[in-house]
């Protein structure tokens, strides 16, 4: 086993890594070792008893966070005529049609959230290679293939957060930044996990919400009562 460095081993002192801490106390701990000179992401991961192989067990999702992301969302439109108009005026990076569609082709990808209109879907599909690997391409469960592009637009801008279960049945997501107070976190940490439950598969047999672990970008992370998050849930 590889030793630890000397910033890991410190960050992990004082964390008992099998008890489960209530929520904040556990931003606490994850708060007080975020110590990079940058503002790092607290992020939130979610162990639940689905199996994503069957489409039956598969969770995916959107949540907008009360207090916002912390991150600056560049967002992308794929939409023509007014409904273009409308993506640009509420705040969208990238609008365009065949011509994004060549950019993007091309190996440029300059978003973080890609919206189109449902007409543009036929044209978006080409994409499907490029987009999909990244997690980018829309989806009308997800809200990111909607003729209401401008609250779309303003919903990724304003701290929507995207979620999708990984194959060990693993859903994880950035709820804020360091720098925000515990209680905006934790606000942000329960509707993220209320939306995860609410995504909650028809084909979920037995516990649903398994385990529960905060952490920062390059902290390490704290296990927590999921009671304390979830409210018996």
């Amino acid at each position: 086993m590889a030793k630890l460095g000397k910033r890991t081993e410190k960050a992990r002192d004082g964390i008992d890594r099998d008890k489960l801490y209530g929520l904040d106390e556990a931003l606490a701990l994850v708060k007080e070792r975020a110590t990079s000179k940058f503002d790092e992401t607290i992020e939130v991961a979610i162990n639940l008893g689905v199996d994503p192989r069957h489409a039956d067990q598969m969770v995916r999702g959107v949540c907008q966070l009360p207090n916002g992301s912390g991150r600056t969302v560049r967002v992308g439109v794929f939409a023509r005529g007014p409904k273009a108009e409308e993506a640009l005026k509420a705040g969208a990076d990238v609008v365009g049609a065949e011509d994004l569609l060549e950019i993007v082709q091309g190996g440029t990808i300059e978003f973080d959230r890609c919206i189109a209109t449902p007409d543009m879907m036929p044209l978006v599909g080409r994409l499907g290679k490029v987009l999909g690997p990244r997690g980018l391409m829309p989806n009308p469960k997800v809200g990111t293939v909607t003729m209401d592009v401008a609250g779309a637009v303003k919903a990724a801008k304003g701290g929507a957060v995207e979620f999708r279960v990984e194959k060990a049945g693993i859903i994880h997501g950035g709820v804020g930044k360091a720098s925000f107070d515990a209680e905006k976190l934790a606000q942000n940490i329960k509707a993220f996990t209320d939306a995860v439950v609410k995504a909650k598969p028809t084909g979920a047999k037995g516990q649903y919400v398994q385990k529960i672990a905060v952490s920062s970008t390059m902290g390490p992370g704290v296990r927590v009562e999921p009671s304390t998050v979830l409210g018996g849930a």
